[in-house]
């Protein structure tokens, strides 16, 4: 394919009085590309070239068609004589997707310069797979980068890079697209979580008409240094999961649309829905305290006594992790609570509830109880 982006050089001899820009003859090749795609939005290209600058007023002219460049984004940089090849004016010819650099050398010099620019329409999607071992207690992560080349630009033997993983040297034509794997962590630990909200699962299972509702299960890893990761956030992108299931051969459990995950956070990756874990709740008490009322008797304000329950049973043969979430609109005042929370806002309580395996009589059980009041409530 002809290359689209160009560079032609000459030497200005021309006198003060002629204003026609001068039509340069040489085109230096790439000698080494890096494509750097930590924007997801735009392309940073930064090339190195050798110009052939002879002594005296040179001029060089940088050029694209069929390629969306940011005109005001390219950038010149001398690496051998920065000293004796200084960069005096940049013009940019009307009606013409070009720049003209006026560069003034002191001698002859096959000269090495850096070119930057943003480019449009490379793109890049980042994609993982983790595999689960029998046990759910460690994941082989990987992740892949795809790139996808619709620049109008061939790119040969270019230094691909993203803010983490490992840089790779690929070439990458027009309207190609490549998968690179560029991240490894064959030992992450993850514990299996199932998350009840009360806000969106029912409070009483029995009593849906739909029996198959579950809880939902999710594979909860860390981006620490214990877990092997931990040296830069991890950019959002599909999750495929799977589990070995001791016969060489893998399960596929299902895939989420990860974000992205800071260095020392943990993301939770949903795998399905399971029943083996059963939540009934229910509210014992809702009365109205402090009762306020106008000059006609009527009701404006009052604080509330609520009293709610929460029956947890576990009916797996193995120990479980549930995150519950409990949502108290208002302003409110926990007057009583046999577990620890966090609070994940002024409404949001979460609680992080250690669950033992079931027994020979039955699922193991814990019960919470929260016994709060809400003030300033209006009717």
């Amino acid at each position: 394919m002809k290359k689209v982006i160009g560079i032609m050089i000459g030497l200005c001899i021309c006198s003060a009085a002629v204003q026609a820009r001068t039509k340069l003859v040489a085109l230096p090749q790439r000698d080494a590309t890096v494509i750097r795609l930590d924007n997801p939005a735009v392309t940073l290209i930064e090339e190195e070239r050798i110009l052939t600058l002879q002594k005296g007023l040179n001029k060089v002219d940088f050029s694209w068609q069929a390629v969306f460049v940011e005109a005001d984004s390219i950038r010149l940089t001398i690496l051998d004589h920065p000293d004796k090849v200084k960069l005096l004016n940049i013009s940019y010819p009307p009606g013409e997707a070009a720049l003209v650099w006026e560069i003034a050398s002191e001698g002859d010099y096959a000269e090495t310069v850096r070119i930057s620019y943003l480019l449009y329409n490379i793109d890049r999607l980042v994609t993982y797979k983790a595999v689960a071992d029998k046990d759910e207690s460690r994941l082989d992560l990987k992740s892949y980068l795809i790139l996808r080349n619709f620049s109008g630009e061939d790119f040969d033997k270019a230094k691909i890079t993203l803010d983490y993983g490992d840089a790779f040297e690929v070439s990458t034509a027009h309207e190609e697209t490549k998968q690179m794997l560029f991240l490894k962590a064959p030992t992450v630990p993850v514990t299996k979580v199932w998350t009840w909200d009360s806000a969106r699962l029912p409070w009483d299972p029995e009593q849906v008409e739909n029996q198959n509702i579950g809880i939902p299960v999710s594979y909860r890893i860390f981006n620490n240094k214990d877990s092997g990761l931990g040296q830069f956030a991890m950019w959002g992108g599909k999750t495929r999961l799977f589990q070995d299931d001791g016969h060489e051969s893998t399960i596929f459990l299902g895939e989420d649309n990860a974000t992205i995950i800071p260095v020392g956070q943990k993301a939770e990756l949903y795998i399905g829905d399971s029943r083996d874990i059963v939540v009934t709740q229910r509210k014992m008490k809702d009365a109205q305290i402090n009762v306020r009322r106008n000059n006609g008797g009527g009701v404006v304000l009052f604080d509330t006594d609520e009293l709610i329950t929460a029956k947890i049973e576990n009916f797996k043969d193995k120990p479980a992790v549930l995150t519950m979430i409990q949502h108290i609109p208002g302003q409110w005042e926990m007057e009583e609570c046999n577990m620890e929370y966090k609070r994940k806002d002024a409404s949001t309580l979460e609680f992080e509830i250690q669950l033992p395996a079931r027994d020979d009589k039955g699922p193991a059980t814990k019960e919470l109880t929260m016994h709060y009041h809400r003030r300033n409530v209006r009717p």
